[in-house]
């Protein structure tokens, strides 16, 4: 979402900046939205986060003499990187108020709001599997891992970011990359062989077959269920592809009939939006590997789906 253009002219107003100068502020916030928008959102998981430190953001650049600001994007970064920091560590402290396993927002991105996907590394970087793994992270580290990562941020120009050294960026960078490097090798799987198990997966579900769901699913995979405490959801993740595949035969299955499957892309892979009569939604999408599904991911908050068709 842009700086509210309803709005603007009252804050504008509020910080004695004339209509003009709130333009020219809007307008070079909203030349690198796109960056912007994704840079917080990978930070965050969550786009409706995201775009309140957008928000902020655009006050702040109000407040700013941006004639003396020779760069307006290296800025602008630094100020939602650091917000979205903020958020970030106050969202940790409280985590242990929220019921169930946390799982990142699904974003649509067909089209993309965080701007083009065109790469396999831009695609990972928002995907729910890497970002559910960034939740490991401590803020700093997952700091200088999107940023470098995603964006290809010299260590010198996040350290003015985030007011450390070179040195130290890069030694945050090693050690975060060293504590996801074994997870990723879970979900390696391109699209198309995501989508295949992930259609086939819901297939063998609704047929309540038992042994085609454990055979498409790792020995060691895990299931993750986000419901917030809002609606009905596992509380706790399921282990393993027998317990996985009665879990959603049993969910799933015939004698659960009336649910429609809508394929939809979401954080740049294949996902489906399950719905029910009366309303009930979640969103489904998987990560593969060696031809078998090793992580499902289920969304049922409400508060994460507004923005979700189907």
């Amino acid at each position: 979402m842009e700086p509210d253009r309803d709005q603007q002219p009252d804050r504008a107003a509020a910080r004695g900046v004339t209509a003009i100068g709130a333009a020219e502020a809007a307008g070079a916030l909203t030349a690198h939205r796109p960056m912007l928008l994704g840079l917080a959102y990978r930070l965050l998981g969550s786009l409706h986060d995201a775009e309140d430190v957008l928000q902020e953001t655009y006050l702040r650049w109000l407040d700013v003499d941006r004639e003396t600001v020779a760069e307006p994007r290296r800025y602008l970064s630094r100020v939602v990187t650091r917000l979205a920091l903020d958020r970030l560590r106050a969202r940790q402290a409280a985590r242990e108020t929220y019921v169930g396993p946390w799982l990142p927002e699904p974003v649509r991105t067909d089209p993309s709001p965080f701007g083009p996907l065109e790469t396999v590394e831009l695609r990972e970087s928002v995907s729910t599997a890497l970002l559910h793994l960034l939740e490991r992270l401590t803020p700093p580290e997952r700091a200088v891992y999107v940023l470098h990562t995603a964006f290809a941020m010299p260590y010198a120009e996040i350290g003015d970011i985030l007011d450390r050294s070179a040195a130290d960026c890069r030694q945050l960078h090693h050690r975060a990359a060293s504590r996801l490097a074994g997870e990723r090798r879970r979900f390696t799987a391109g699209p198309a062989e995501q989508r295949r198990l992930l259609d086939a997966f819901l297939a063998a579900a609704r047929d309540g077959d038992l042994a085609r769901l454990t055979g498409l699913v790792a020995a060691d995979a895990t299931a993750w269920s986000d419901g917030g405490g809002r609606i009905r959801a596992a509380r706790n993740p399921v282990y393993g592809a027998d317990r996985i595949a009665r879990f959603f035969a049993g969910v799933y299955g015939r004698r659960r009939p009336g649910v429609r499957a809508t394929p939809v892309e979401l954080n740049g892979a294949p996902a489906l939006v399950l719905s029910w009569p009366g309303g009930l939604r979640y969103t489904l999408g998987v990560a593969a590997a060696d031809g078998r599904i090793t992580d499902l991911y289920l969304v049922g908050n409400p508060d994460k789906l507004t923005r979700i068709g189907g």
